[in-house]
Order: C-alpha cells, then sequence, then structure tokens
C-alpha cells in the first residue's frame, strides 16, 4: 500500500504542509491521514471529506453533512506527532476510557506518538469513527 498514491492531495498547500513536516514525524502523520481517509471512504454518510489547513495543520472536516468533528494532524512542542480532536468534546476521553493505558493522551484534545509503527489501525480507527461521525444520531 502506497499511502500517497492511494489518497493525491487536492490541495497543493496540504500537500505542502506535509512535505514542511521533519521526515519521521511526517511517515506517521501520512500513515494517520490514510486511515482518516479510507475510513471516511467507508462511511457514506459523512459525505465527502474536505481536507485543508486549519491552524497551518492538516485538518479533515465534513462540512456538506457537518456530520463529524474537526481532525487535525501535527507535531506537539514534546515532539513526535499528534492526532488531534476539538477539546470540547468526548471524542479523546471516550477513546482513552476505551482502551485505557494504551497510548500516551494529552488532555482531551490529542493522541501523541512518537514512531508510525505506534499507529494501531483497528484502535486508531475507533477514535477517527467517532470523530467522523460525531453529530450523527447513534444507533
Amino acid at each position: 500500500m502506497d499511502v500517497v498514491t492511494d489518497h493525491p492531495f487536492a490541495d497543493p498547500a496540504v500537500a505542502a504542509a506535509f512535505q514542511a513536516f521533519e521526515p519521521d514525524a511526517r511517515a506517521g502523520l501520512m500513515e494517520l491521514r490514510h486511515l482518516i481517509l479510507t475510513i471516511a471512504a467507508e462511511l457514506p454518510r459523512v459525505g465527502p471529506v474536505e481536507e485543508c489547513l486549519k491552524w497551518g495543520q492538516p485538518a479533515y472536516l465534513t462540512p456538506k453533512t457537518k456530520a463529524g468533528s474537526t481532525l487535525r494532524l501535527g507535531v506537539p512542542k514534546t515532539g513526535g506527532f499528534a492526532l488531534y480532536a476539538h477539546c470540547q468534546t468526548s471524542i479523546i476521553r471516550d477513546f482513552a476510557e476505551a482502551f485505557p493505558g494504551q497510548d500516551q493522551i494529552e488532555g482531551n484534545r490529542a493522541v501523541l506518538f512518537q514512531r508510525a509503527e505506534q499507529i494501531t489501525p483497528a484502535r486508531h480507527g475507533v477514535l477517527i469513527r467517532h470523530a467522523l461521525t460525531y453529530h450523527l444520531p447513534q444507533g
């Protein structure tokens, strides 16, 4: 699987943001990007996912249906890379409660990673699905 060609960049500014990341962080962030876009494609109720920049970081939104809460990818000041969710949602808290002690969590806003190998598609996919369907009725 080639995470770059599976989901080509539609926005050159987003592509440039990924290129600006340090190589190890970029590898992990590209894995998370691939996971977000792959899961979004499996969820027709969320509609098209828009990839754009928010605060200079790659962000993933569901503007047509407003089904989801924004996810962002970035590099925290402490190093490594992170998957961010809106801090006023329960997305990170719910994830941490479902998988206690399995990830480094930053408050109610992020899952932190040091290496791409720490990404577990099944586990982190739960967080991504929750974020992309956050505003949809559950059930």
